[in-house]
Formats: C-alpha cells, sequence, structure tokens
C-alpha cells in the first residue's frame, strides 16, 4: 500500500531563479534564504529519503470546471514564464510522471463529491510553481513528478476533497509520495509604482503588518503540528488573501487527514518578504505512526 513519506509548503517565487548577482542587488547585498532553504532541503531530505514520486500542488495552474492531474508518462521540453520572461527563460526540464498514480486519483472523483481528470497531451502548458522547485529539488534526482493544478471556482471544502481523493489514490497505488504545496502565504503585491522600492526580503516590505502578523501566526502554528486551528481559521485568512486562496495547503492537508494530522513543521531559510507577499519553506516528515488515513467515505456534491 502506498504512503505519503514527507510533505511540504514552499516558496516558489521567480527571485529564486534569478543569477546570484542579482539576487544580490535586488536584497541589500545579501543572499535569500529561500534559495540556501531549497538548497539544504535538497540535502536533507531529496537526496536522502526513500520515495517513488513527488505531486506538486501547483498554485499557478489554475483550472475552472475541474480539478487536473498530470498523467504523462514523461514530460520536457523548455519553459519560458509568460509572467516573468526576464528572469525564468528557456529552462530545461526533463522528468518521468507517475501515470498510474494519476489516472487512479482521476476513478475516485464521484466517490469524493468532485471532479478529477487525468491529461497527458504534450502541448499542456507547464508553471513555474512547479518548473522552479524541480530545478532545486528534482533536477537529477530522476523520481517521478505529477503536478495537480488548483481550481479557480472551489472553495475550501472542494480542495479538501481533492487531497481526501488525491491520499486515497496514493494509498492504492504502491508508491512512496512526497507533496509540495506549491505556494505562498499572504499574497498581495505592492503596486506597480511602487513595487521596486519593496522588492528586499525584509519582512518590513510585507503589504500590512496585519498580513504578516497573521503570516508569523500560521508559522508558529504549523510549527506546532496545529493543522486543526489552521484549518478552522481559514476564513479568517483569507481576508489577507493567501495565494489561490491557500488551496495548495489545503489539498495537501486533506491528502494527511485534516484536523488529525498533527505533524510539525521544520522551517528552512527565514519567512521572508517578495514585493509584498509573505514567503516561507516548512517541512512536514511523516510522523513515526505515518500520517493519519485521509477521510474516503462517500460525499454527497453541494
Amino acid at each position: 500500500m502506498g504512503e505519503v513519506v514527507g510533505a511540504g509548503l514552499l516558496a516558489h517565487v521567480p527571485t529564486i531563479m534569478l543569477p546570484q548577482e542579482v539576487r544580490y542587488e535586488l536584497n541589500e547585498g545579501k543572499e535569500i534564504t529561500l534559495v540556501t532553504g531549497l538548497n539544504q532541503l535538497r540535502k536533507d531530505v531529496f537526496e536522502t529519503l526513500d520515495y517513488d514520486t513527488v505531486v506538486v500542488l501547483d498554485s499557478h495552474w489554475a483550472t475552472t470546471v475541474e480539478w487536473v492531474v498530470t498523467s504523462h508518462d514523461r514530460r520536457h521540453g523548455l519553459f519560458t514564464s509568460e509572467e516573468l520572461p526576464r528572469g525564468m527563460k528557456q529552462i530545461p526540464f526533463d522528468f518521468p510522471g507517475d501515470p498510474e498514480l494519476a489516472n487512479n486519483l482521476g476513478t475516485l472523483g464521484e466517490k469524493h463529491g468532485t471532479w478529477i481528470t487525468p491529461i497527458d497531451d504534450p502541448c499542456l502548458p507547464i508553471y513555474y510553481a512547479t518548473i522552479n522547485l524541480w530545478k532545486f529539488l528534482g533536477e537529477g534526482l530522476g523520481k517521478k513528478w505529477v503536478t495537480i493544478g488548483v481550481c479557480q471556482t472551489a472553495e475550501s471544502e472542494d480542495a479538501l476533497r481533492l487531497g481526501r481523493a488525491l491520499g486515497e489514490a496514493i494509498e492504492m497505488t504502491d508508491r512512496k509520495v512526497l507533496l509540495l504545496a506549491s505556494g505562498a502565504l499572504s499574497h498581495t503585491f505592492w503596486p506597480l509604482r511602487q513595487l521596486r522600492k519593496h522588492e528586499a526580503s525584509d519582512l518590513s516590505h510585507i503589504f500590512t503588518p496585519e498580513a504578516r502578523a497573521a503570516d508569523e501566526e500560521r508559522i508558529e502554528w504549523f510549527k506546532a503540528g496545529d493543522h486543526a486551528r489552521v484549518l478552522e481559521t481559514m476564513p479568517e485568512f483569507k481576508k489577507f488573501k493567501p495565494e489561490a486562496g491557500f488551496q495548495h495547503y489545503l489539498m495537501m492537508i486533506g491528502a494527511l487527514g485534516e484536523g488529525d494530522c498533527t505533524a510539525t513543521a521544520r522551517q528552512y531559510g527565514d519567512y521572508e518578504n517578495s514585493i509584498g507577499t509573505g514567503q516561507v519553506h516548512l517541512w512536514f516528515d511523516r510522523p513515526e505512526a505515518g500520517f493519519p488515513r485521509s477521510r474516503t467515505l462517500a460525499v454527497t456534491r453541494d
């Protein structure tokens, strides 16, 4: 039976892909710790842990009428970002997928009261919330990588349902899996005419003190393993516009048992600003007893 052996809430900001001299120039002569954090995470986890497949819960890929999971045998090509082609251009990528896991997930939508479609179209776009993490954490390791997009018409409960289905799909597939919730905490950008004054990682540049406080509060809850409290206070957190409605995290925790999950976070690097948004790398090791089973009972669509 398959299992999740680790999970992360990870930042993917474009600045991590810039040349070192440009990063230093933007950050008052210092390295951004989101870079050093990913480098250390690769050494500690991705190069040492026994796992088969990485599933990225990609906050930049927004679908509309269903959840979509990549089911390719292999994805390869060159990636240039439509959002920031100056900093992310013609990046080569090449990794195997996991069609079995993706197709198993596709069979579970009805059971979990949602809609899930595997897609293996070679022309399907790929986004930097996947590419940037693969470049740091996956390149050269030969592991299977799968991406699931967020859904712009989904509510929090829908994201949890996708996560429950994902947890069950992993259990029915003989895989050891890492889950990567790729996205930010609070997510409001400074306006264009102001943002170049706020590119440094210092926390004084977070869009509001209230957004910073909400982020820092949740980081402490994550470190304490209090996922139940994070879930209970989602309405309050949404006032600070977490990226993609925080669906990347909700899908992840849906697969890990939701409020029953007490996995504690290890932080890699600092909590940092990125032009107004709150960014952090948090890693949740598999508890000694394993993650709680995802909730696999049938539900009714609403």
